[in-house]
């Protein structure tokens, strides 16, 4: 079929050869996206320490700056009355890549502040974008397994990543200028094939382009909101102790978050099956009993003087409660009208990102007090996110949204 091809239906596009089809392309926008932000996640306390001088009150503050464009995520919703989900997705992996490319030019504080923002309008976007794509493209029966292998393909562009830095870092004496330019031009470059190679996909159910809230839909609302509040304690505290109690270097932190991939890349297709075998309630009920137990532990590290070992154990085993993640999705992905897919996905990472905006500020004054104080918080938010997964029905479908939904009768309208 010509590559001039710009438009097809999901049916249409099973004739295609299966590197142009609509799941293939998940597969490499997943693979792009962690080449850019994994080697900014990677750099960047190690960056922020030696180039500028940072304590946790300013990485705090440059992180809630970067959740900012997550908290207004929401404004996808209007972007879409003139771009389609998909060039909006490619757009905004275009635009991560460049930012990320030109971090390392901006050594001060209000320098990395205006470029940490530019890259996080183009990962937040994306990532709404894409959850919308996702949840839209993939078949309900198979999303486990393919959300699982999609977390596998991400996970390996992010170990490709880590592991290229430790191997050439220490060897070629590298720059962090050099590497945060290569790796945005890759995720630019691939974005930039995406838009030339593939059509545009049509989805089956026609998007609304309004703002949707939804009544029925509150445990999941519930449920976001404390997964981006205990997610970004994690995101930015969890490192940046590596780095300032332990004294890790670029290429030992890295280390660690290749320990985190490998173990993603394998376990991720496994949690897959096993949400499909099991369902979303026994799986986030494990995931958030998991995480009260590690930030628990975190705090350990600080109050009993737990050595680097536990730490880093900790980190890794961190990581894999969090790629349980898609759980959350596939629930929502039972539950709602296939027409709210879109617009719901704006909306749930606005909530989610709420507390993103303001804690990592707030919470980086709280660290040079009592880091342990810091983790008990989180490790608090998720025993409240257990609290929450237990009103989440074996069997969620329309109508039955929570345990509570078959006895209050509400209507697939509210």
């Amino acid at each position: 079929m010509s590559t001039r091809i710009r438009s097809l239906s999901l049916d249409d596009a099973r004739q295609l050869p299966r590197w142009r089809r609509p799941e293939t392309l998940l597969f490499v926008m997943a693979a792009a996206m962690p080449l850019a932000f994994s080697t900014w996640q990677a750099l960047l306390n190690n960056f922020v320490i030696d180039a500028a001088g940072f304590t946790g009150v300013q990485i705090g503050w440059l992180q809630s700056v970067r959740e900012v464009p997550g908290f207004l995520a929401i404004g996808v919703i209007f972007l879409l009355l003139f771009l389609r989900e998909q060039l909006l997705a490619l757009i905004s992996l275009i635009l991560l890549g460049v930012a990320v490319g030109i971090t390392a030019l901006f050594p001060s504080f209000g320098g990395l502040l205006f470029v940490t923002l530019l890259s996080s309008v183009g990962f937040h976007y994306y990532e709404t974008v894409n959850q919308s794509l996702q949840l839209q493209w993939i078949d309900r029966a198979k999303a486990p397994q393919t959300l699982g292998r999609i977390v596998a393909v991400g996970s390996a562009a992010s170990l490709t990543a880590y592991v290229t830095l430790v191997l050439t870092w220490k060897t070629f004496d590298l720059s962090f200028e050099f590497v945060y330019a290569i790796a945005g031009a890759l995720t630019a470059a691939i974005a930039l094939a995406c838009l030339l190679l593939y059509p545009q996909f049509e989805s089956p159910n026609p998007q609304r382009k309004q703002m949707v809230l939804r009544r029925r839909y509150w445990l999941y609302y519930l449920m976001q909101f404390m997964a981006g509040a205990r997610r970004q304690i994690f995101v930015v505290f969890a490192a940046f102790m590596m780095v300032e109690r332990f004294g890790f270097r670029v290429d030992e932190i890295t280390a660690l978050f290749i320990l985190n991939f490998l173990a993603n890349m394998a376990l991720a297709p496994v949690m897959g099956k096993a949400l499909f075998r099991f369902g979303e309630r026994r799986l986030l009920l494990f995931e958030y009993a998991g995480l009260v137990v590690v930030f628990l532990s975190y705090g350990g590290i600080y109050y009993f003087g737990w050595g680097v070992a536990i730490a880093a154990g900790l980190y890794v085993i961190d990581h894999l409660f969090f790629a349980l993640a898609f759980a959350l999705k596939t629930y929502f992905q039972k539950i709602a009208d296939p027409a709210d897919i879109a617009p719901t996905a704006a909306v749930s990472f606005t909530i989610n990102h709420i507390a993103a905006v303001f804690l990592p500020a707030l919470l980086g004054y709280v660290w040079i007090h009592s880091p342990g104080a810091v983790f008990g918080l989180a490790a608090g938010i998720a025993g409240t996110s257990f609290a929450l997964a237990l009103l989440v029905p074996r069997h969620p479908e329309p109508g039955n949204e929570t345990i509570f939904s078959r006895l209050l009768a509400p209507t697939a309208a509210e």
